[in-house]
């Protein structure tokens, strides 16, 4: 039975759509739509959305606002990280010949192996191999198994390179090893581009510039994480040649070669044999709005005193974690800058006590009304975790209430 029109003056979007929104107490993962972009991001997207524009030109103009950020020689605005990979590993694969362009994800007869430790394996590197790539795994990461102290060591990448090998992927962790700065070597040694994923690695500000300044030859970032642009942007910054054979191979090419006049911040047309057509990332167009919003976030995240930013989320950490103290069979903590740079709240749940483990907490909350998502990443250390990052003005109360409801109930 549907409300009366008067009834749903206030309903939001998805309201209108059927659907619950739901409390956000996770962090900006894709699964639970990202985080929540300021007024001025969203402000932006739709006065970009009243206007058409020459997409490569403003991508141009996004490449010097991102290499300014980033300390790249160039930048391009792509929908989402998992693209940036993508169009990275492209850029590697086929350089600024169109015809290897064209052929992609066709790499016979091509150098197409990327060279990852077998620690930094994830999900996430589907990306690398939808260009085309292989991936080829070194190394035993023994210190994750528990079967020794060891992981990857250098001399187990050289056994790897051969002329098959494209470039060297390497992912962003603080516990990544071999370091960055022996892969930088390791790839300089041999000619090789190297891919940074970077994914998540933001805050702290400063992180946008480090892997650039380090060596890497390409970045990838979040748009819609901690930059609080929309979900579907991301970051991909580096060497210029390399940004403008992914943007060659993501953007909307059907026209006349002499007809082309490309932005020269981004194109350098006189090394070109002609224009590929649209090619492998044309899957992951990135729309003007997302463009301008991600321009838009950015500026707001690098204006903004990130001291600042980590005091509110930790004033919100501590409202938490001051309403939950004291509850029988939970133990709650605040920890600072554990979680991807930001504070949470740890609350540790005795399931001899409650008779509830962390894991069914979760899901109780995620299933009540509101719906509560906390974070799992800890779920088998008997802890649920509770981050800031996306919540808004009341959410934390409603967290308080919902959780001191279910285990009152135990």
């Amino acid at each position: 039975m549907s409300l009366p029109a008067a009834s749903r003056v206030n309903e939001n979007v998805y309201q209108r759509l059927g659907l619950r929104t739901i409390v956000n107490a996770s962090g900006p993962s894709t699964r639970l739509s990202g985080g929540i972009m300021r007024r001025e991001v969203a402000e932006a997207m739709s006065e970009a959305s009243q206007w058409c524009v020459d997409l490569a030109e403003l991508q141009g103009r996004a490449s010097e606002i991102l290499a300014a950020a980033t300390g790249a020689e160039a930048g391009y605005v792509t929908a989402g990280a998992s693209a940036a990979l993508m169009l990275a590993t492209a850029a590697c694969l086929a350089g600024l010949d169109p015809a290897k362009m064209n052929r992609l994800p066709d790499t016979t007869g091509m150098a197409n192996e990327v060279v990852v430790a077998r620690s930094q394996r994830n999900m996430y590197d589907h990306a690398v191999a939808q260009a085309g790539a292989k991936l080829i795994e070194v190394g035993i990461p023994d210190r994750f198994s528990g079967a020794g102290v060891r992981d990857t060591q250098v001399w187990e990448y050289e056994a790897a390179i051969t002329d098959r090998t494209a470039a060297i992927l390497w992912v962003a962790q603080p516990h990544a090893e071999p370091g960055l700065t022996e892969i930088v070597a390791l790839a300089g040694r041999h000619g090789l581009r190297l891919i940074v994923d970077a994914a998540g690695q933001l805050p702290p500000a400063e992180n946008l510039k480090r892997f650039i300044a380090e060596g890497a030859d390409l970045v990838a970032f979040s748009g819609g994480k901690a930059i609080g642009g929309p979900q579907a942007s991301g970051i991909l910054a580096g060497r210029r040649e390399l940004i403008q054979s992914a943007a060659l191979q993501q953007l909307d090419q059907d026209t006349y070669f002499e007809q082309w006049s490309p932005p020269a911040s981004l194109f350098d047309k006189d090394k070109l044999a002609g224009l590929p057509a649209s090619g492998i990332g044309r899957a992951a167009k990135c729309g003007k709005e997302e463009i301008v919003g991600l321009l838009t976030a950015l500026k707001l995240f690098l204006e903004e005193n990130s001291e600042e930013r980590r005091r509110g989320w930790l004033a919100t950490c501590e409202e938490i974690a001051h309403s939950l103290k004291g509850m029988n069979g939970a133990v709650v903590a605040v920890v600072d800058q554990k979680y991807k740079g930001a504070p949470a709240v740890e609350l540790a749940v005795d399931e001899g006590v409650l008779g509830l483990s962390a894991r069914a907490l979760i899901k109780r909350l995620q299933d009540g009304d509101p719906p509560v998502h906390a974070n799992h990443a800890r779920v088998r250390d008997g802890i649920v975790v509770f981050g800031p990052t996306c919540m808004r003005p009341g959410d934390a109360a409603i967290v308080v209430a919902r959780v001191r409801a279910e285990l009152n109930a135990r």
